[in-house]
């Protein structure tokens, strides 16, 4: 995996429980690459051996630049998260949504068709989101962000139902997402008003660290539930692991090891 900064990832984790779950004689590392050098760094994968790589901030969109092809959700988001070395052939994949969508339906029990959705964020991680949401049918997806042309460049990904709204909308929203880096490493700052937030809805922040995030707090003090980005991370992970290994990833695996290292740290 390459980021800056790394050492809070959960990812070497989870993914190094997966492969001696199967048997894989694979490793899985972080490696902390400074900004401006993701680019050059993904473009000697192949060359060193690497089956692929995972990607963080802030080298993802720089990810999608230097790989030899883009899946259509890499190219509808400008935007890489998994590297998969196909011969002598990088491929960029970005299996955010797809994980974010997974967690939803698998743990959560929620299938946003026909649903309300509220997002607050329009980053790399949002835009997957938002993208996902659009595609799995969500009836209308809020995009709420401080830069309004940012926004409406990520509500368009959702399609139809996408739009431009404000953070107040939240309370008639099914479904209302943090995207943004807001309530992490002690930030007590919330994305949206808790007024807003009630029984009936669920809240999910993608921020991990901590496990119980303000605004998680916030909403289940409201009655609504709330839940962090735990899921999504693991999810988006079993899909970059089928990618890499072609094996069908142990979930159940994966989650514990990423439960038992997020305990450790807090």
């Amino acid at each position: 995996m390459i980021g800056h900064p790394v050492s809070h990832s959960l990812s070497p984790a989870v993914h190094n429980a997966a492969f001696r779950a199967l048997g894989l004689d694979w490793v899985f590392v972080a490696l902390d690459v400074p900004p401006g050098a993701g680019a050059g760094t993904v473009s000697v994968t192949g060359l060193v051996g690497l089956a692929g790589l995972s990607v963080t901030m802030p080298h993802k969109e720089a990810a999608a630049t230097a790989v030899h092809r883009l899946s259509s959700t890499a190219v509808a988001l400008a935007a890489v998260n998994t590297v998969v070395r196909r011969g002598e052939e990088l491929v960029g994949e970005n299996t955010d949504g797809a994980g974010f969508l997974d967690a939803l339906r698998a743990d959560e029990g929620f299938d946003p068709a026909g649903r309300r959705c509220l997002v607050v964020g329009a980053g790399g991680a949002a835009r997957a989101v938002i993208r996902a949401l659009g595609g799995a049918g969500a009836a209308e997806v809020v995009v709420v962000n401080r830069s309004r042309e940012r926004a409406e460049v990520a509500a368009a990904l959702a399609g139809p139902g996408g739009r431009v709204g404000v953070a107040a909308e939240a309370g008639e929203a099914d479904l209302v997402v943090n995207a943004t880096p807001l309530g992490m490493g002690g930030d007590r700052s919330l994305p949206v008003d808790p007024v807003h937030l009630g029984p009936g809805q669920l809240v999910v922040d993608l921020v991990y660290l901590p496990a119980i995030t303000p605004l998680i707090d916030a909403a289940r003090a409201r009655g609504a539930a709330g839940v962090n980005g735990l899921g999504m991370l693991v999810h988006q992970a079993a899909h970059a692991f089928r990618l890499w290994t072609g094996e069908d990833p142990p979930l159940e695996v994966m989650s514990a090891a990423a439960l038992g290292e997020l305990a450790r740290r807090t």
